[in-house]
């Protein structure tokens, strides 16, 4: 009896002194994981803490907020869509910029005597599969718009092309000269404030209100 618990207690020391690492110069030691990398990784605890209902409302504003963009705008609208702005937003959540528009450029046809000979090219036209726009400048009426573009290159190798597939009476006219203009900027706007836009996008008409880039 006493060999048995002598035999007993031995064990437990012997499992002592192998559980720490006691023995390992024996070559007698439990098999350890070194993870290097996941400890390098894991977040400092003291640094995790919680929020309070107010905290957290705040951290949602500030990640639903958005910056908008509107223009370019006509002076006359200015007036009208400063006194919506004031109304609805509050100060420094709004501002008008000056922003600078660079020139344009329109592959052209005109001016033409009469409407009759402005609608009769125009069929003409659609006839070879050729898309007319809008002319933006007055002073080229009664005319026809075959594309506007950024620069008189662009333009110009728009008229080649439709040289190719038979007009040859086009020329590249400069629509609009470089000009500033204003754009609205919203600052980053929380969602209750998004709520609040509708005058102001009444005021902006057909203008649209865009996300920043």
């Amino acid at each position: 009896m006493r060999l048995l618990l002598f035999a007993l207690l031995l064990a437990n020391v012997a499992y002592f002194a192998w559980s720490q690492q006691l023995l390992i110069g024996l070559g007698m030691a439990p098999a350890t994981q070194r993870e290097p990398q996941r400890v390098a990784q894991q977040v400092a605890p003291d640094a995790l803490r919680l929020l309070s209902a107010t905290e957290f409302q705040s951290v949602q504003e500030q990640a639903s907020k958005q910056c908008l963009l509107a223009g370019p705008l006509e002076a006359a609208q200015l007036d009208t869509l400063r006194l919506a702005l004031e109304a609805a937003l509050p100060p420094g959540s709004w501002v008008f910029e000056t922003v600078t528009q660079s020139a344009r450029w329109v592959v052209y046809l005109g001016k033409f005597a009469n409407p009759q000979a402005l609608a009769k090219k125009r069929a003409e036209l659609a006839a070879l599969g050729m898309r007319t726009e809008p002319l933006s400048n007055p002073d080229l009426e009664p005319g026809l718009s075959l594309g506007t573009f950024d620069s008189q290159a662009q333009a110009q190798a728009h008229m080649a092309q439709l040289a190719q597939r038979g007009l040859r009476t086009a020329r590249v006219l400069r629509e609009r000269e470089p000009m500033q203009t204003q754009q609205l900027r919203l600052a980053a706007l929380p969602s209750s404030l998004l709520a609040q836009l509708g005058p102001v996008r009444q005021a902006l008409g057909e203008t649209e209100l865009q996300a920043c880039p």
